[in-house]
């Protein structure tokens, strides 16, 4: 069984800072651009609720660190640092497996691993992993999900479902492997956040499903969203394997897990953004507006829609993936 002292060791060797002091301290000392706001997140995961147990580690590893600097991409900040809380379990080949996925995100996006901590879980228990992930942007740019107003365009980026069905695939192992790739793969979108962020008011990561993070916008802006279920962006693979219909829209709309950016921009702004998102090289997609009213509306080619009873993914007792 994989000792604590086993694990250390083989982190030692990921992509490091010098401020990390070899992992041989209690804390990490950086020093911080002069000029620059610090960005920090935390995001945890567990087996059962955010992946399944037949999950590739490796993949695992990887969507914990992607869905941490998704959160900095919404806040269009460069990351340079994260600090794990790694649970050690019963599998010796599972925790190697972990480690060399960790090192494989870590050198994709350039981060450095600062730190953290490491435990033992009880025999059987589930896998519970967490993250925290540390950036920087310029001082009065980050955007904030209050910052919506009335009149604005509601934008996402990339395509909307995959992730859902690629939860679909991974339980059932039959579909689209591009799908499947959407749900245990997911792409940060670092380079769109960091060039749109100072152009837009209000913007998160998709995390919980379209619907829901919509309604966290308005909510906290204190305004009204409209949202035209027909022009929410699906991707062929998605569509040639469920449809295109309203349920299947409605379906994609509240899957979640998909870590696209979802943000509010002034009409004013439409041509810098689309010239923005392709120099990103990724697509962003109008499917709504900001009005002064409160809470979501919905529509499908013009008709008003009834919101469905479940809008996205919420924590509650002792949920598993939906």
């Amino acid at each position: 069984m994989t000792t604590e002292t086993a694990l250390i060791e083989s982190l030692r060797a990921l992509p490091s800072h010098e401020g990390a002091r070899g992992l041989e301290d209690d804390a990490a000392v950086l020093p911080f651009p002069i000029g620059r706001d610090l960005v920090l997140t935390k995001d945890m995961i567990v087996e059962g609720v955010h992946f399944l147990p037949s999950d590739p580690p490796g993949d695992v590893a990887w969507k914990l660190v992607a869905v941490n600097l998704s959160d900095l991409a919404a806040k269009g900040a460069t990351p340079f640092g994260v600090l794990t809380g790694y649970a050690l379990g019963d599998s010796d080949e599972w925790d190697a497996a972990f480690v060399a996925g960790l090192g494989r995100a870590l050198d994709h996006f350039g981060v450095a691993l600062l730190g953290g901590d490491t435990v033992r879980m009880p025999e059987g228990a589930p896998r519970a992993l967490s993250l925290t992930a540390l950036g920087h942007i310029v001082p009065g740019t980050a955007p904030d999900r209050r910052a919506a107003k009335a009149g604005d365009m509601l934008w996402v980026s990339g395509t909307i479902g995959d992730a859902g069905a690629g939860l679909q695939i991974a339980r059932n192992d039959d579909g689209p492997r591009l799908l499947l790739k959407r749900y245990r793969l997911p792409m940060p979108r670092l380079a769109l956040g960091k060039l749109i962020a100072p152009h837009v008011h209000a913007m998160m990561d998709v995390s919980d499903g379209l619907l829901i993070d919509a309604g966290r916008i308005a909510a906290a802006s204190h305004v009204g969203l409209t949202i035209r279920l027909d022009a929410v962006p699906l991707s062929l693979p998605l569509v040639e394997f469920v449809g295109n219909t309203q349920e299947t829209r409605l379906a994609a709309a509240t899957a979640g897990d998909d870590y696209e950016l979802l943000f509010t921009a002034p009409p004013e702004a439409q041509d810098l953004l689309q010239a923005l998102a392709v120099e990103a090289r990724i697509g962003i997609t109008r499917i709504g507006d900001v009005t002064s009213g409160h809470g979501l509306n919905l529509l499908h080619h013009g008709e008003i829609l009834a919101l469905p009873d479940r809008l996205g993914y919420l924590h509650q007792g002792s949920c598993l993936l939906p």
